[in-house]
């Protein structure tokens, strides 16, 4: 057995070994605003629930390890002490992943990940309302670990009213956990899905992912590609060009010979086989075609 001594790491490689050993971890996807009532959206998996009664759950936001900056979930719930958690299923996973992507303060994460705000009904900041358990919260109070990076923050929150999808429900009015479908993280690029075991997702862009908010209409409102297919669309800093999207139809010609008059409906199918193998470029070269 390999031992160590956490203060002959450097930060990087610590943190690299704290996250993939304790494993799996649920994901709190907090939703804040700032003095100004602007939205901000992201998620933190270090996250848990500590009491049911009063109803307590704690997420921290850690100093970023690299530089030393800390978030604007952070810096949001030191002006206005109140936070949504929502859960994260497999149905948004995608979405969530492209949330945390570094956007610049001010910029809305619901928009760019293609997620719809619901207001709620205590609290200031605004639920996700694709994900199915909701949790508004109150913060009691933050508690700093530390000044350098990788320093966490407790950020200890009561629960003042939560809302439970019914599609996740039994007939006892109790969780059906298969229903939920919850994804939790891992180290590195992965995560666990509940029953279903470990799958990666390429961590977001230090370059800023175009968001969803800046698809082409008809691929940000299809009835064929889903949300966590929208989700990786959205993850590319830049579009094939001109060039790029010609030498692909020369080299599917023979599989697909009436890929440019196709409609929008099958180039959505194909282009969701291709993402279905993580092949993002070429999703984007066939919707481009």
């Amino acid at each position: 057995m390999i031992s160590f001594n956490p203060k002959d790491l450097t930060t990087a490689k610590l943190h690299g070994y704290l996250l993939s050993a304790v494993a799996p971890r649920p994901i709190a996807f907090a939703s804040t605003v700032d003095e100004n009532g602007n939205p901000n959206l992201s998620p933190y998996s270090f996250f848990n629930v500590f009491s049911s009664n009063p109803p307590i759950m704690i997420f921290s936001p850690a100093r970023r390890v690299r530089d030393n900056t800390t978030k604007h979930t952070l810096e949001n719930i030191e002006v206005v002490r109140e936070v949504v958690i929502n859960v994260v299923s497999y149905d948004i996973v995608q979405q969530m992943s492209l949330s945390s992507t570094e956007y610049p303060e001010g910029v809305n994460e619901f928009e760019k990940a293609g997620l719809t705000m619901l207001p709620s009904d205590v609290v200031k900041p605004f639920r996700v309302a694709e994900s199915p358990v909701q949790f508004e919260c109150k913060v009691n109070d933050i508690v700093k670990l530390g000044t350098g990076g990788g320093a966490g923050n407790l950020v200890i929150c009561e629960v003042v009213k939560f809302h439970i999808s019914e599609e996740v429900m039994d007939e006892n009015d109790t969780i059906n956990q298969d229903k939920l479908d919850l994804v939790s993280r891992a180290g590195g690029s992965y995560y666990t899905r509940a029953n279903k075991g470990f799958f990666e997702i390429p961590k977001p862009l230090r370059t800023l992912g175009i968001g969803v908010d800046a698809l082409p209409e008809n691929i940000r409102n299809s009835m064929i590609l889903t949300g966590n297919d929208l989700g990786m669309l959205a993850n590319v800093d830049a579009l094939p060009t001109t060039d790029e999207v010609n030498q692909f139809i020369a080299d599917v010609s023979d599989r697909y010979p009436n890929i440019t008059s196709a409609s929008h409906r099958e180039k959505h199918k194909l282009a969701q086989n291709y993402l279905s193998y993580g092949d993002v470029v070429s999703a984007w070269k066939l919707l481009l075609s």
